[in-house]
């Protein structure tokens, strides 16, 4: 099975977003730029769209949204003392915040965590990836903190919808590295073995799993690895 470790600066960049909110768009076009940049240059800059569901009852139920990336959104709100939820959110390598529309912070903290030296070099392999779309993962991490969680995210590109209610109607939205699967678990001496089940929609030659190494109290990511999903469908 395929086999990914780096060992040099990344970005994690999370955005939190609604197809029920009309700010969004721009902020997932941004998104789709980073992925599309990271990927041409071949930088490590690892992007992911959590749908929260908090605007699903006002006209239009995202059908990517999940009550759990709300959660997660909240537990970040409490680790920045704010306690505010909001859309577009972007979040790079868990402590750098910011409405996720804005190009020049995005760079910046970008940029910057680029130039950083991981704490905590992160190899990642996917050990089974069946027809009922269970992917299994194995993570090993290098010194990772005390008290910290590794973070595995399965993420799809070039999805489409057309939205006919609520602050969206009318558009058609195309979006990437959506967060179709998640799950966080506690590392154990610094490896952990990962079960995630995706939609039977997910088509794996548009997929890459992300894995992230995470301090659970702070919520500062300290390393960061992926792996495309193509090679394991085969």
């Amino acid at each position: 099975m395929t086999d990914l470790t780096t060992d040099g600066g990344f970005a994690v960049v999370e955005m939190f977003t609604s197809q029920g909110c009309s700010s969004c768009p721009p902020a997932e076009e941004l998104l789709t730029e980073i992925d599309d940049d990271a990927r041409t240059r071949g930088r490590p800059v690892f992007a992911l769209g959590f749908h929260v569901d908090y605007w699903d009852d006002l006209g239009w139920p995202d059908p990517f949204a999940d009550a759990a990336y709300t959660a997660r959104q909240e537990s970040y709100a409490r680790a920045f003392g704010s306690g505010r939820l909001y859309t577009p959110q972007m979040i790079v390598n868990g402590t750098d915040e910011f409405v996720g529309s804005d190009r020049r912070r995005a760079a910046d903290a970008i940029a910057s965590a680029l130039a950083a030296s991981p704490a905590t070099p992160v190899a990642l392999s996917v050990r089974e990836f069946d027809g009922d779309r269970r992917v299994v993962v194995d993570v090993r991490a290098e010194r990772p903190p005390p008290h910290a969680v590794v973070n595995v995210a399965v993420v799809e590109r070039g999805l489409s919808s057309e939205v006919t209610r609520g602050e969206n109607a009318g558009r058609t939205l195309r979006q990437d590295n959506v967060v179709r699967a998640f799950a966080s678990v506690a590392l154990d001496g610094g490896q952990a073995r990962v079960e995630v089940r995706t939609p039977r929609t997910v088509d794996p030659q548009r997929t890459a799993v992300v894995g992230y190494v995470q301090h659970d109290g702070h919520r500062a990511v300290v390393g960061a690895t992926a792996v495309d999903l193509a090679a394991e469908s085969r």
